[in-house]
């Protein structure tokens, strides 16, 4: 049998769901699953922070547009709060003082931090292993599953469908309509989205479409022992300012990662015992602190476009395929801006009222750039 909808969505993470319950405002939507649940990858291993100042251009002014709905959440979207204060800190040794001049330049709203400014924050940081810091007061620490779970209740409130454990098998296109087989159903629609994170070329390829060329790319994450004796709770997030580790406080532990980016193919990732024992040696080497045990490791996959850039936009090598794609980690703290900004692209709304992102920002986006 075929059940025929709008608009199917491939993948249920954030990017998925939070862009289905969107669309499923004035569409019939319906969202295909791999996984038991969703948010079973990326989603539901990200670190989940929210920093406007964090990334590139692009990042940064979706991430812009995502922050009036973390702070204030639509009626009925949770009953919790979004978003818990926290600032962060960019800091940096004496021989990343011009990573730390750049960064201030291209983001001036930053605070400088002196050494003992920063160490004032974070008093395990050595004295001589700093240059100073740049702070932003405006982030926060996201609640990943109120998030999810706010996305499912609004796409399911709305009419939108999701079913689990529907790994996509085939894809074919005609009579004005895709077909997407999953499991042992076929679900017609003459728009598709592929929003499925570390598989959305393999999706492609299965609608006889060739790759854009993004990468999945491992990152590592522990929890050690907070430093004893101290309360750790208000400490922000501390990150290298050229990305070589950052850690966090997580529920009265430590939250640490190597900020790796290792190529990989699309899978269930798993740690790799170099990317736990790097992230220790910069994390002592900063502190001073020996770290005796690591309590938990896990590690997820981050999909970046060879530009670092998002994907979002029909291809123009077809009719009605949806990119929503190339999240590179920040897709928890942009899914609202995001989402918005798909519903807007794929009903041919403005993007500019809908989204509250220009023409040229869309245009940066768009899956054409990577085709030229």
């Amino acid at each position: 049998m075929t059940a025929t909808t709008d608009i199917i969505v491939i993948g249920g993470g954030i990017a998925g769901v939070s862009a289905a319950s969107e669309l499923a405002a004035t569409a019939r939507v319906t969202v295909l699953e791999r996984e038991p649940q969703p948010g079973y990858h990326a989603t539901g291993r990200s670190a989940a922070f929210f920093v406007i100042s964090y990334g590139n251009a692009a990042v940064r002014a979706v991430t812009a547009a995502s922050e009036p709905f973390y702070r204030s959440p639509p009626q009925g979207f949770t009953d919790i709060p979004l978003i818990r204060p926290r600032p962060c800190i960019f800091f940096g040794r004496p021989d990343q003082r011009e990573a730390l001049l750049s960064l201030h330049a291209e983001v001036p709203s930053l605070q400088r931090l002196a050494p003992e400014q920063v160490r004032k924050e974070v008093p395990i940081m050595l004295p001589d292993y700093l240059e100073g810091g740049l702070m932003d007061e405006t982030g926060g620490d996201l609640d990943v599953d109120a998030i999810l779970q706010g996305f499912l209740r609004r796409l399911r409130s709305r009419g939108g469908k999701l079913y689990t454990q529907r790994e996509v098998q085939g894809i074919s296109r005609s009579g004005g309509l895709w077909r997407v087989t999953g499991g042992d159903e076929t679900f017609a629609a003459p728009v598709l989205v592929n929003a499925a994170g570390a598989w959305v070329d393999e999706i492609a390829g299965l609608a006889g479409l060739a790759p854009l060329g993004l990468q999945p790319k491992r990152r590592t994450a522990m929890l050690l022992d907070a430093p004893e004796g101290r309360d750790i709770s208000d400490w922000p997030l501390m990150v290298n300012v050229e990305e070589e580790f950052y850690f966090k406080p997580d529920a009265g532990a430590l939250l640490l990662s190597p900020a790796d980016e290792t190529p990989s193919p699309p899978c269930d990732a798993q740690p790799e015992e170099l990317d736990v024992a790097l992230a220790v040696d910069r994390f002592e080497t900063a502190t001073g602190r020996e770290v005796s045990r690591v309590n938990h490791r896990w590690a997820g996959l981050r999909t970046f476009a060879p530009d670092k850039t998002f994907v979002v936009g029909f291809d123009p090598r077809t009719e009605g395929f949806f990119w929503l794609a190339g999240q590179g980690g920040y897709g928890v703290q942009t899914s609202p801006g995001m989402a918005r900004l798909a519903a807007s692209l794929v009903t041919g709304s403005s993007p500019l009222e809908q989204a509250g992102i220009g023409e040229n920002l869309v245009n940066r986006l768009s899956p054409a750039r990577l085709l030229k």
